[in-house]
């Protein structure tokens, strides 16, 4: 068993059996089910609306040199620069080469999954930069050490007494302080580190192709302030997250904000088209957009796959998935947790490492069902298994035991050959470990099917 899926069941069996966890948990997504349920009703035919938004993604992945390569050409007329990063490294060496190019010592950063990806803050703080979470709920998971737990919502799985303690430890205020007061703190620690930044580091919720701009949507104005307070501003993003036009944006963002936070839109949304002009008082001086690949395009070589590519991380799919639910988002061991990742971890990483996510699901399709842009999510995950078997990613033993299970179940005389108390006994030595520690084992009937209906009397 590869250390991935071993360090995944393990972590699984813990977190499925923290009923503190599971309370947390529930709560948090009972919450977002709520507004999401209440948010969707700006739509008048939102499967509609799904079926157009996913015709504007395929438009832009089938055709996504073309989209790109116009992005650069407008960006860089507007006076910004695009770098292409083929992998963590490139984007990482990237950065550095800004911030040591302006002897950067302090940077903000908004919300952003790919810096979580190319693991940003650990590289800068070795070269003794420091960077700073400016949104809440990545600023509570910084100070705890943590990883964001949840695509949208960081800190999902704390509660307000968890943050008060936290911020009592980290930040040394009373442990009794309500949410608006722990709030307060953070905005008053955040807002002096604004002024003192050099570079200011943000995601992107869409790359504009025609106008050579970049959309923003957030809530709390972090990220406006990380783009237009310090000096140099920095986008990263991966390739995939093109639209073809500004107009595209009339549907996304409030695709976007309701399958997010249930929200018809969200607070600040904003477009940036490089730094600002001879005549312009606001905005950075110099404004960089990243655009990172890291086995992206291996996604998209993949005809059967690469529909993954049209997700726009609103985190719906976690929301509803039976195995999140209870598991929770540190468990899967990966920057993408929940349907969607389980399904593009296996490509963005080491396949035979991180195979073993697609098998934890239910298949339930309730994934499919909520996705904005109407990703086959749990076919997806079909495919992923099915490439797991023919490239030999299963262990030898899994691979024995179906070709016996296969061979029985093909010859009814193999089937009805042990007896019950042989099958009872060999299926307790084979499943124990996996499936018998927490569920009862069955127990077969001493009679085949066959001597059943044999024996039965006929009903005419």
């Amino acid at each position: 068993m590869k250390r991935k899926q071993t360090e995944f069941l393990l972590a699984s069996g813990r977190k499925v059996f923290d009923l503190d966890h599971r309370k947390k948990l529930n709560f948090a997504l009972k919450q977002a089910d709520a507004a999401y349920k209440k948010g969707k009703q700006q739509f008048s035919d939102l499967e509609t609306t799904k079926k157009i938004a996913k015709n504007i993604k395929w438009q832009a992945i089938e055709n996504l040199h073309t989209y790109l390569e116009a992005f650069e050409t407008n960006f860089n007329r507007n006076g910004g620069r695009v770098i292409w990063a083929e992998d963590t490294q490139q984007a990482l060496d990237a950065i550095l080469n800004v911030c040591r190019k302006n002897e950067a010592k302090s940077i903000v950063k908004s919300k952003s999954i790919v810096t979580e990806e190319i693991h940003l803050n650990q590289f800068l703080t070795k070269h003794h930069i420091e960077i700073l979470e400016t949104d809440l709920g990545e600023y509570i998971q910084q100070l705890d050490g943590e990883a964001p737990y949840h695509i949208v919502a960081p800190s999902l799985h704390k509660s307000k007494e968890d943050v008060a303690q936290l911020f009592h430890e980290k930040l040394n205020v009373p442990p009794d302080l309500s949410p608006e007061e722990l709030t307060l703190v953070a905005r008053n620690i955040l807002r002096k580190k604004y002024a003192a930044a050099e570079i200011g580091i943000t995601g992107i919720n869409f790359i504009l192709a025609d106008i050579g701009g970049i959309a923003i949507t957030e809530n709390e104005g972090n990220a406006w302030l990380s783009a237009s307070a310090p000096k140099i501003h920095i986008a990263i993003t991966g390739i995939e997250k093109i639209l073809p036009s500004v107009h595209d944006l009339n549907l996304f963002w409030p695709l976007l904000a309701t399958h997010g936070s249930g929200q018809r839109t969200t607070v600040y949304n904003s477009i940036y088209t490089g730094p600002k002009k001879q005549d312009e008082t606001d905005g950075p001086e110099e404004m960089y957009v990243i655009l990172l690949d890291n086995r992206r395009s291996h996604l998209l070589a993949d005809p059967a796959a690469r529909e993954s590519l049209y997700c726009i991380r609103c985190g719906a799919c976690l929301n509803v998935c039976p195995v999140y639910k209870n598991i929770g988002g540190h468990t899967y061991g990966t920057t993408y947790s929940g349907p969607i990742g389980a399904v593009i971890s296996p490509y963005l990483n080491d396949a035979a490492e991180y195979q073993h996510l697609s098998f934890a699901s239910s298949l339930c399709g309730a994934c499919t069902e909520v996705c904005p842009v109407h990703i086959n999510l749990h076919n997806l995950l079909l495919n992923n298994r099915r490439n797991a078997v023919e490239q030999n990613l299963i262990s030898a033993s899994e691979q024995i035991g179906w070709k016996i299970w296969k061979k029985i179940n093909q010859h009814r005389l193999l089937m009805n050959w042990p007896g019950g108390a042989t099958k009872t006994f060999l299926v307790g030595k084979l499943f124990r470990q996996h499936w018998g520690i927490r569920r009862i084992l069955p127990e077969f009937t001493h009679k085949t099917f066959n001597q059943f209906t044999k024996n039965k009397p006929d009903s005419k």
